[in-house]
């Protein structure tokens, strides 16, 4: 009985200062309740439409909660199909407004890459958290720009490289932390599609039209995990089947990556023929994935016969959950800003590289 008495007045003691501090301190007493965060895309075109908002009614962590368009019919559909509020819908003049909605945390940029920068630095003076698709951006000095504004408003800035969020790409990415096959010695990425269009915005310049910004990044991309590395020199070649469609960009694009470590990457990127491996060749075997970039059905094999087959329901979603999990523990995401703008700083030495028909070094 003595023993049930002191248990008791413990027991009512502790919850009693459990109590007057949670009233004092109740943020490091009992943590918030975690909610989803809410997301609006900018820019409703193929992306955002078939891939991005389906892919809003998977996640866990995020929500559709806003858009914002140029185009009033799109803005009804969208309202009408994912029950989108009126206030909760901008158009480009009014974006700023966004500043003031509490129901959006987070503003998703699916534009042409000419207006990236324009848009993530309007989102992060909004004081909201920006996921931007890739390519980053048109330049470094964009880049530098985009992550310049998020820094000063204490937001997070996410770049849309989603197959760094592929669990047999994050596989991968371990092998060579673990050397598992040894120091890397070749890499070959090649991403492409043949594309029929003859008037679209991936084929004006002034749009950051082109096969390298919008596949290109990826084999680029792959390079940089795959290795570990920041290449150091590249040597580039542009061309075209269809010159009277890539008047002002290009259709196709080989360049040669060279590594610190040694490694050579040999990529290729091109809108006029199909193109989706990444195959790695190290000292003790390797590895390869086919598709390596595609929305679903990621796949491949090692050397010594281990297939990378790992599925998950939709990568946009896993993607996305990520980075809200990031914001909502206030941990790094996992492709920052940063990651971004390596890939654009080699963007610019490739088509030096072609201006200069040769190798170009790449500045750090």
């Amino acid at each position: 009985m003595k023993t049930r008495r002191i248990f008791i007045k413990n027991t009512l003691g502790s919850m009693a200062a459990l109590a007057i501090a949670s009233y004092e301190f109740p943020s490091v007493i009992i943590p918030k309740q975690k909610k989803k965060l809410g997301v609006a895309l900018v820019g409703l075109g193929y992306y955002s439409t078939d891939l991005l908002a389906p892919a809003l009614q998977l996640t866990e962590h995020c929500s559709l909660t806003g858009i914002v368009t140029g185009s009033p019919d799109k803005a009804k559909r969208w309202q009408q199909q994912y029950n989108i509020p009126e206030k909760n819908v901008y158009d480009y003049k009014g974006f700023e407004a966004i500043a003031n909605n509490p129901a959006i945390d987070v503003i998703y940029i699916v534009l042409p890459p000419s207006m990236h920068a324009e848009y993530v630095i309007k989102a992060a003076n909004a004081g909201k958290h920006v996921w931007c698709e890739k390519p980053m951006a048109l330049t470094v000095a964009e880049c530098n720009a985009m992550i310049n504004a998020c820094n000063k408003n204490k937001v997070k800035l996410s770049i849309g490289y989603r197959m760094q969020h592929e669990p047999n790409t994050q596989r991968i990415i371990q092998f060579r932390k673990d050397k598992t096959y040894g120091d890397i010695i070749k890499v070959s990425a090649a991403a492409g599609y043949f594309d029929g269009r003859t008037d679209h915005w991936k084929q004006k310049k002034a749009m950051g039209g082109g096969s390298m910004y919008d596949m290109g990044v990826y084999s680029l991309n792959a390079s940089r995990y795959v290795t570990g590395e920041e290449p150091v020199a590249v040597t580039a070649n542009q061309s075209t089947n269809r010159p009277a469609i890539y008047t002002e960009v290009d259709e196709t694009m080989q360049f040669t990556l060279e590594f610190p470590g040694g490694a050579v990457a040999n990529c290729e990127t091109s809108f006029g023929k199909n193109m989706n491996t990444l195959d790695v060749v190290c000292k003790k075997g390797g590895y390869k994935l086919e598709p390596f970039q595609s929305y679903n059905g990621i796949k491949g094999i090692t050397s010594d016969g281990i297939k990378l087959n790992a599925e998950i329901a939709n990568e946009q979603s896993k993607q996305m959950d990520d980075d809200a999990m990031a914001i909502i523990n206030n941990k790094p995401v996992l492709v920052p800003g940063e990651e971004g703008l390596k890939d654009i700083r080699v963007v610019e030495a490739i088509y030096r590289s072609v201006k200069e028909k040769g190798k170009v070094l790449i500045s750090r």
